[in-house]
């Protein structure tokens, strides 16, 4: 008669380490000799809109681990390529791997074939990433989940994808946003592009103000999203991806349409 199988009943729900204690194993990630527990790195809220010229794609600076602040200027949106940039929320030690792997690869083809990569090509590449983390994701420590923007050359228009754990893609026409803040803010852009302008027809000066504001809603209501520190001089990194390229928005002016459109003043 076979024997029954080790996991038996056990109650858990996808998280390897759940699992194991479960089972009566006393196994916490990053445990130090003292004893103490070191939870994994997260990081939050990342948004990306389409607007006139392309996309805006943007995260705020803050990195937690559990109820611990570790860092306020971890930089949530990379640069891919000339057309493409890439907004992280989960793990940025994983985050940052396929940031890397996949900006290697895209100028590997590109230095091979004497030409871009398709878009199609960069989805799928990020998608087998992404897919080929998935044990990480399951143990619960390692879990990524992106946002990519693009600029599709070929049809000229702007391009915002999401993703979920397993690599699948999905393409949405408006905004995305990810992280433990977004639930705040999701709404707010479903009614600002539905009830009061549509995001796609902003300018940059316009959609940046939204993006900044989301990201300050996220701030007041989740205490994992870094707001804007002014002492420290620290904003969200906001990037805008258009035909022309990718380019870093500078302190100067997120600070100008910050104190005009966020910071509102009693009158």
């Amino acid at each position: 008669m076979p024997q029954e199988s080790a996991l038996g009943s056990a109650d858990f729900h996808g998280d390897f380490l759940d699992l194991l204690a479960s089972r009566g194993h006393s196994v916490s990630f990053g445990s130090t000799v003292d004893g103490s527990k070191l939870t994994p790195t997260e990081s939050t809220t990342v948004l990306a809109i389409r607007y006139a010229d392309g996309v805006l794609i943007a995260g705020d600076r803050r990195a937690t681990a559990g109820t611990s602040i570790l860092y306020d200027r971890a930089d949530k949106v990379l640069e891919i390529d000339e057309h493409t940039a890439m907004a992280i929320s989960g793990s940025p030690a994983i985050a940052y791997e396929m940031a890397r792997v996949l900006e290697y690869s895209l100028r590997y083809y590109r230095r091979s074939q004497l030409q871009e990569l398709s878009l199609e090509g960069k989805l799928r590449t990020l998608s087998r990433l992404i897919r080929d983390n998935l044990g990480m994701a399951l143990q619960g420590i390692g879990a990524v989940i992106p946002i990519l923007g693009a600029f599709d050359v070929a049809r000229d228009e702007g391009k915002i994808y999401f993703y979920d754990a397993l690599g699948a893609q999905f393409e949405v026409a408006d905004f995305a946003t990810t992280g433990s803040g977004s639930v705040w803010v999701r709404g707010a852009l479903y009614y600002l592009n539905r009830w009061e302008r549509q995001l796609a027809q902003l300018n940059l000066h316009d959609a940046t103000a939204v993006v900044l504001r989301m990201l300050d809603a996220a701030a007041e209501y989740d205490a994992a999203t870094g707001g804007y520190n002014r002492r420290a001089g620290i904003f969200p990194v906001v990037k805008r991806v258009t035909r022309g390229g990718t380019e870093t928005l500078d302190p100067s002016t997120l600070s100008a349409i910050y104190t005009e459109a966020v910071e509102v003043t009693d009158v």
